[in-house]
This record gives C-alpha cells, structure tokens and sequence, in this order.
C-alpha cells in the first residue's frame, strides 16, 4: 500500500506573529506545486491565526503545538482542543519529548489529549521516542511500544485512521545527530509491527509514521525512501521555507 507523505513543521517557540506570517507567505509560494505530499506547520500559539490568514486556500495545514484534555475551564495558559479547531487548526501535536521532559507530560496525559483532539475534530501528531540512556541500555522497543500501548488505549480501529505517528529520538532532536536510515527503518518498522499485532492489518498499513530528529535537505531524501518512514516532524529546519520546502522536493 502506499501511503500518502505528510512532512509537518514544528515551529517551537519561534517566529512572533509577523515573522511567522513571513515565513507562510513564502511557503505559500514555494510550495503551489508540491505534489502529491501533504503539509503541515505548527506556529506558536500567538501566532496561529497570522499563519492561518496567510495560508487560507492552500491546502498547508495549520495545527496547535499542545492542547489540554478539556475544552474549556479554569485552566490558565492551556489550549482548548475545541477552540483550536474553531479557529480553523486541523491537527495538534501530542507528547512531543519537549513536553515530556519540560512540563511532565505523561502517556496517560498523551491518552487523555489523543481523546479529546478526536472529540473535537483535530487530527493528532502523537510523538514517541527514547533517549539516548534507553537506546544504550537496548530498550528502544520496550519504551516505544510502551508509550503505543498507553498512548492509544481505548481507541477504537477506525479512529486511528485519523492519527499520525512521529518517531523522534529524543537523543537526535535539536542536537544535530540524525538516526541512520537503517536505524529509524528498524524502529519505524518494529512500531507498524506492533500497530499489526494490536489492532487489524489495514491500521498498520494505513497509519502515517513520520520521523524526526534533525531532519534537513541534505537528509531527508535517504529518510524518506525507507519503506516504513511516511514523512517528517521537522523543526529548526522548518523555520526556514527554503529548507523546509528543500525537505518536501525531497519526498519525490
């Protein structure tokens, strides 16, 4: 089967509003004829709707980069999956390693946040990976799988056809280290063997798993060929649309 790429770009903590609509707009350039790839960017909060106006009729889709399990409620600082949506976000990330060593995040928050993008129509980017103590210990499988199990407990088989994967070793993110192709094969296919044990056959075909860690131009093309990795989480890289639209040339 072949499952259609989706390169997205995280944008962390970066580009206030005016730059990050900069940056759409160049976007919106480079990429009128990026084939058949899908695209997606997530700016900062603050600057969502700036990079949502720029991007309308593009078909490059903007998301959130964290929401909270509840719609709405006295939580200070957190994101409404409902308003997100409203305001025209099609997909959130979830579990990002960031705010697994930052903030706390837990798989069972990740479960809780997986559920409430579903209920309210965002499509989630779930992020799973081990750090570098767990891959020198040999618990590469043992962790990732691990983090499936909690991250998709309760979903049902044809809600997952609304989820995408992001494998990201903690160790290679922002650290300018790369997994070699062989090894993000290795792991990107032991997690759609997984998905194949638990759910039907056609959840592990049809299930996206993207890469990150590092990715860039002079990458990305060796990434990509590899028969389990349908895409990328890009960060620093995505800040530049020269980089970030280099990525996307790459996937053909």
């Amino acid at each position: 089967m072949t499952r259609r790429p989706f390169i997205a770009g995280n944008w962390k903590l970066n580009l206030p509003p005016e730059p990050a609509a900069e940056v759409a707009r160049k976007l919106r350039h480079l990429l009128a004829d990026r084939g058949n790839v899908d695209v997606a960017v997530f700016p900062t909060a603050l600057s969502i709707t700036a990079v949502l106006d720029c991007l309308q009729g593009t078909g490059i889709e903007v998301g959130v980069q964290e929401v909270h399990p509840a719609a709405s409620g006295a939580f200070t600082g957190a994101n409404s999956p409902a308003m997100a949506r409203k305001i025209g976000c099609t997909r959130a990330l979830v579990g990002h390693s960031e705010r697994r060593q930052i903030f706390g995040e837990t798989d069972r928050g990740v479960n809780q946040k997986v559920k409430a993008c579903l209920a309210h129509g965002l499509l989630p980017v779930v992020c799973i990976g081990e750090t570098l103590e767990q891959r020198q210990a040999d618990q590469v499988d043992l962790v990732v799988h691990g983090q499936l199990a909690t991250a998709l407990d309760g979903l049902q088989p044809d809600q997952l056809s609304a989820l995408t994967l992001a494998y990201e070793p903690v160790w290679a993110i922002g650290t300018g280290q790369t997994a070699t192709p062989d090894q993000a094969q290795a792991v990107h296919a032991s997690i759609r063997g997984w998905l194949r044990a638990h759910f039907p056959a056609y959840v592990a075909e049809e299930m996206r798993i993207q890469y990150g860690g590092s990715v860039k131009p002079a990458n990305a093309a060796e990434l990509l060929r590899c028969p389990d990795i349908d895409g990328a989480l890009v960060g620093g890289a995505s800040l530049d649309p020269d980089s970030f639209a280099g990525i996307i040339t790459a996937v053909g």
